[in-house]
């Protein structure tokens, strides 16, 4: 795992063996960012990573200038592993909360121009995840949700489906409200 672009492109990250994680592959990420990139300026978004594991999207959007990410996991591995590299990087635009993503969504009182979930691929709640999204109107106008899936899922009859992109075993879904 590497950070693609941005200031620290390049900087490798080895989170320990034991977080249970599953990273976003760099080919995904990679087409991911390649897509975001032609749609927003980091500069001026707020994001929201969640289930952020080793934390591997947060770091890229900190590279690329993101004004401020917010990154939520439930494991104290994961929150206490990307603390450590987040502080390592000078990434001070990063907030990191360890909480359920359930329970941090229901409460949120925050929205976001680009929110980013990658729950387990055994998770059942991707689609209270989407509800929660729009319910709670977290994401900014003109915004973007992108949820990461395993491709035996088919998510494109959720409200306010854009698109979808397939990496393999892997769907990256992409949800807003154009205006």
């Amino acid at each position: 795992m590497r950070i693609i672009a941005g200031t620290k492109k390049g900087h490798p990250i080895k989170a320990p063996n034991n977080l249970p994680t599953r990273p976003t592959t760099d080919r995904s990420k990679e087409s991911l960012f390649n897509i975001l990139v032609n749609w927003y300026d980091f500069d001026s978004c707020d994001v929201l990573d969640i289930y952020a594991g080793t934390g591997n999207i947060t770091y890229e959007f900190c590279s690329r200038g993101a004004k401020s990410v917010v990154c939520v996991d439930r494991f104290k591995g994961c929150t206490d592993f990307i603390k450590s590299e987040t502080e390592k990087l000078g990434f001070s635009q990063a907030k990191v909360v360890r909480d359920d993503v359930i329970d941090f969504l229901k409460h949120c009182r925050q929205s976001f121009d680009i929110i980013f979930a990658d729950p387990p691929f055994a998770t059942r709640d991707y689609e209270l995840i989407h509800q929660l999204v729009f319910e709670k109107s977290l994401l900014n106008k003109n915004g973007i949700f992108v949820m990461e899936h395993h491709s035996v899922h088919d998510f494109s009859k959720l409200a306010h489906f854009l698109q979808s992109r397939h990496y393999g075993q892997n769907v990256m879904s992409f949800y807003g409200i154009e205006s």
